[in-house]
């Protein structure tokens, strides 16, 4: 009787060290490669961004302005849907091919895909003084230039486009976006840069030019 309990017992412990064998040489389930993309809203809503369906800023709305700084999101090509907050309805969706090993900057300036745009970020480490660029989000504001304490800083802005960094002092700046046909002066509004960051400045996209002198019209986030 002893035998046979012992026979059983280490034909119980057999099975069980093939399938712990079986399992360990299962191969484990893929995961999805995943980059990240900065979220900007430099239009005059506050929106939510989704990827595939599912929400991407869950911990707060984005505010006109404001970015959500990098979230992650999925290689390939994906589906990525802008809503008003607090509304169901889909302002628009826009198909993206995200590459590996790179990082995104995505810009809403209005309600349509057609004035939304996306551009790779080149992150730099910040060694000395603080870096700054231009990003033109106005899609009906005509060509600027900035003007940082009186100095010109980024000259022949076009809508969508992006400049490169420009390596500056940090410190109080006077930031002034100056229509280039007219010379008028659209923006005029004072702005801190810190040691040792990066940053971009863009314009909201809702702004005109016979309008921006009325409203604070730049946003100023940190991308390092």
């Amino acid at each position: 009787m002893m035998k046979f309990k012992l026979s059983v017992f280490i034909g119980f412990i057999g099975v069980i060290v093939i399938a712990s064998c079986k399992k360990g040489n299962d191969a484990a389930p893929a995961t999805p490669l995943k980059t990240s993309i900065n979220f900007v809203n430099a239009s005059a809503d506050t929106i939510n961004f989704y990827v595939n369906g599912s929400r991407l800023n869950t911990t707060a709305a984005s505010y006109p302005l404001a970015s959500t700084g990098y979230l992650t999101t999925p290689l390939g090509e994906q589906n990525y849907e802008v809503k008003k907050d607090r509304n169901p309805n889909i302002l628009f969706n826009l198909v993206l091919p995200v590459d590996t090993g790179k990082v995104y900057s995505f810009f809403v300036t209005d309600n349509t895909s057609a004035n939304t745009f996306t551009v790779v970020d080149t992150l730099q480490s910040v060694d000395t003084l603080t870096m700054i660029r231009f990003v033109h989000t106005s899609p009906r504001m005509g060509e600027v230039k900035i003007l940082m304490n009186d100095t010109v800083a980024f000259a022949n802005a076009k809508f969508k486009s992006v400049s490169d960094y420009l390596h500056v002092t940090p410190g109080l700046k006077q930031i002034k976006v100056v229509d280039v046909a007219t010379g008028n002066v659209l923006i005029n509004e004072p702005r801190v840069l810190q040691l040792n960051r990066a940053y971009t400045l863009f314009t909201k996209g809702a702004l005109m030019a016979t309008d921006a002198p009325a409203i604070s019209g730049t946003g100023l986030i940190i991308n390092r």
